[in-house]
């Protein structure tokens, strides 16, 4: 079954595009039929099975009309060839009402959406070919029926009519199309104001003040930080009068004056991905404009996932350059849009807003130093932007120390903050950053920092989930399949409070999954959201295709909620658990990824505990670093008992012995050693069958293992009467050999 935003696209493009489908069909009649017999016979047999698709539907044999519609599919027309074939088939009406039909008939929704997608794409791309542009033009000079499809065909354009109709407004040679088009760009509305906005400082004073007029009259507050530009270094009178009525007539009561505040608030709203700020909601590529006194509006296609970033960096540039000073919010504003653009583009795409010659968005941000790093963290930890938050904790790591650490433009402390957020990776990053930076004053959440570098020794790697059904038998199968995708389940409840104990005892959430109803799974996101240690989980509900759609529709630019349709199968639902984990939060952590991290906290719990930091009790560790040592190996192994050593605790001590004990040859050399250290630093805290049992090893072991035994029972301050029988035993009985020596 194909997903609800398929469903959903169809259903609207085959009624938006209603009247572009008539108005498009007068070209197909005036267009050339093919000239060659074989494309004629090829014509003649594509038209062909598209009426016997047609018919195949409206007689519901269902699987017949399937193959047909792969068959034109098949075809492999561009989508303005398809558009002809219906056009000149003479079948569009019914071709539409087919595809209605098919669209509830589950045997052939897929292929029907696909044929309705091809027919949109070729619709937009003929009315929006800047050929067609023109004709559209001109045709508002002729009589009323002309005048009509004109003005249908440049609405359908939008944005993409722009750069022809500001020509036209500016052709003071022809009043009459001028009238037109203002007219035109009134009604366009929110599709005419950024090119408008573009192009208005480079205009000259009389296209600048018609351009302020129409600005005015749309009525969008998005015209705001331009008018107010203008106003301010505008030397016509006209212009100013023209501006000032505008800014009136869209009300700019209560808002700031300053251009360099409007023009970081219009780049906060597109960072927010305001939909009034998307010109093609559901398209793949949206315009970013230029101009040029000389050349007029020019439009570049840009990928829709990286736009909204692209033109929150433009609104925070310009802000930056009308107050360079002072200007903390827009430069924080554009270090986080370009790390979001590295994050969101998609791969191998060359960016035209960002060219490969400009340095990575880290450069940047280590430039700007720590407190606007700070910033970029807040606005991730509002927003549970887990790969952002990751992007600005690396940044503050190199670059803070001190009250660096946790100072931001504002009196939050994000990178403490951090230690709470619902997300394992941004957890350890952030106590990684401050155990590193070995600050020497406390602070609040200090004591959280070595229990969270503890904690990625062992459980780095462990993933977690929660299933919530409203049914035993389909919790149960859904469990089974995110267990096999390498998940720990925790058990399945039927609403989150069931489950609310596993959940608090759990290191953290990676994934819920549910299957509920669609009131009940919106109420269980808002609860999940509401939940600390859930606020950054992402979601992925299984509903039935009607709720599917709905909720959808509701979560679609929610980066933490993914929506899909009941009937899918375990390798579908397994592909969009990764497909959402990995767009949320940068995927599972890894076995790679788990080592570095353990290695990595590792190392900063040795630095502190060999700095006696007056901050962080390296003691915290542990119960972690006592359960992990018999898990561990080699250098981590070692490394672990050094940390230990340096903890003054009975069971640190005792944890060591157990651990050289239960090893040989040069390992238990050096973790002997270890032992001894700790020995030395607080004294014997081995329990009597250690010290037993080091002293038999020291009379009875291979020699470089019997020296480090001896070394041990000589640190633990034991009374002669305990060395006595070392002495007196020396040349009794044979020394303990080691395989292999």
């Amino acid at each position: 079954m194909r997903n609800f935003k398929s469903r959903l696209f169809v259903l609207v493009s085959a009624v938006g595009l209603a009247v572009p489908a008539l108005v498009s069909t007068a070209t197909a009649q005036s267009a050339g039929q093919p000239q060659s017999a074989e494309e004629r016979r090829k014509m003649m047999a594509d038209t062909q099975l598209l009426r016997d698709f047609i018919h195949y539907i409206n007689i519901e044999s269902r699987e017949v009309a399937a193959g047909m519609g792969r068959r034109l599919l098949e075809l492999n027309l561009k989508p303005t060839q398809f558009v002809d074939l219906v056009e000149k088939s003479g079948e569009e009406a019914r071709f539409n009402e087919a595809i209605f039909r098919a669209m509830r008939i589950a045997e052939i929704e897929p292929v029907a959406a696909e044929l309705v997608k091809l027919f949109d794409r070729g619709k937009l791309e003929r009315v929006r070919d800047p050929q067609e542009i023109a004709k559209n033009i001109q045709l508002l000079k002729g009589n009323m029926g002309q005048k009509f499809w004109g003005r249908s065909r440049l609405i359908a354009a939008g944005e993409y009519a722009l750069p022809q109709l500001l020509e036209a407004l500016s052709d003071r040679a022809d009043t009459h199309l001028q009238a037109e088009a203002q007219g035109l760009l009134i009604d366009l509305g929110q599709q005419s104001i950024i090119p408008l906005c573009t192009a208005l400082s480079g205009l000259d004073p009389v296209v600048q003040e018609q351009v302020a007029n129409i600005l005015g009259l749309i009525g969008y507050r998005t015209s705001l930080p331009f008018l107010s530009e203008v106003l301010t270094t505008t030397k016509s009178a006209p212009v100013r009068v023209a501006v000032e009525r505008a800014i009136s007539r869209i009300g700019a009561a209560g808002i700031s004056n300053d251009p360099s505040d409007l023009f970081r608030e219009l780049g906060e709203g597109y960072y927010a991905q305001r939909p009034e700020l998307t010109s093609f909601p559901g398209e793949a590529n949206q315009i970013l404009w230029s101009f040029n006194p000389g050349f007029g509006l020019a439009p570049t296609s840009i990928r829709t996932e990286v736009y909204h970033e692209a033109m929150a960096m433009r609104m925070a540039e310009k802000s930056l350059t009308l107050r360079p000073a002072g200007n903390d919010r827009a430069l924080s504003l554009w270090l986080a849009s370009n790390f979001r653009r590295e994050i969101q583009s998609p791969a191998e795409y060359e960016n035209p807003a960002y060219p490969k010659s400009r340095r990575d968005a880290m450069f940047y941000a280590v430039n700007a130093g720590a407190r606007y790093n700070q910033d970029v963290l807040a606005r991730a930890i509002d927003a549970r932007d887990t790969q952002l938050a990751r992007r600005a904790i690396a940044a503050i790591e190199q670059t803070a120390g001190g009250a660096g650490l946790w100072s931001a433009s504002t009196d939050r402390r994000p990178l403490i903050e951090a230690l709470r957020y619902p997300n394992r990776r941004v957890q350890y990053e952030a106590a990684l950053s401050l155990g590193r930076a070995q600050p020497q004053q406390t602070f609040a959440g200090a004591e959280r920092v070595v229990p969270i570098l503890a904690s990625a020794i062992r459980d780095a790697g462990a993933r977690y989930a929660v299933v919530i059904a409203g049914e035993k038998e389909l919790g149960a199968a859904m469990r089974r399949t995110i267990e096999r995708a390498g998940y720990t389940v925790l058990p399945v409840g039927a609403q989150l409070s069931d489950v609310a104990e596993p959940i608090s005892e759990a290191p953290g959430i990676d994934l819920i999954v549910t299957n509920l109803s669609m009131v009940r799974t919106d109420s269980l996101i808002a609860e999940a959201r509401a939940t600390p240690k859930l606020a950054a989980t992402p979601v992925l509900s299984v509903l039935n295709a009607q709720d599917a759609i709905e909720l959808g529709r509701k979560y679609e630019r929610d980066p933490l909620v993914a929506v899909r349709q009941s009937g899918i199968d375990e390798s579908q639902m397994t592909a969009a658990a990764a497909q959402l984990v990995e767009s949320a939060s940068g995927g599972p952590i890894s076995r790679e990824e788990a080592r570095e991290y353990s290695a990595r906290c590792l190392a900063v719990l040795r630095d502190l505990s060999l700095s006696t930091s007056p901050v962080f009790n390296v003691g915290d560790a542990a119960l972690a670093l006592i359960a992990a040592l018999p898990e561990s190996a080699g250098a981590v192994r070692l490394d672990i008992a050094e940390v230990l050593s340096r903890i003054d605790q009975n069971r640190a001590q005792v944890a060591i012995a157990d651990a050289a004990f239960n090893t040989e040859g040069d390992e238990r050399v050096a973790m002997l050693g270890k032992v001894a250290d700790s020995a030395k630093r607080f004294g014997n805290r081995l329990e009597n069958r250690q010290v037993q049992r080091a002293m038999e090893l020291a009379a009875r072991g291979a020699d470089r293992e019997a020296t480090a035994a001896a070394a041990l029972v000589g640190s633990l301050n034991l009374p002669n009467s305990n060395l006595v029988p070392l002495i007196l035993n020396q040349g009794q009985g044979e020394p303990v050999k080691q395989a292999g020596r």
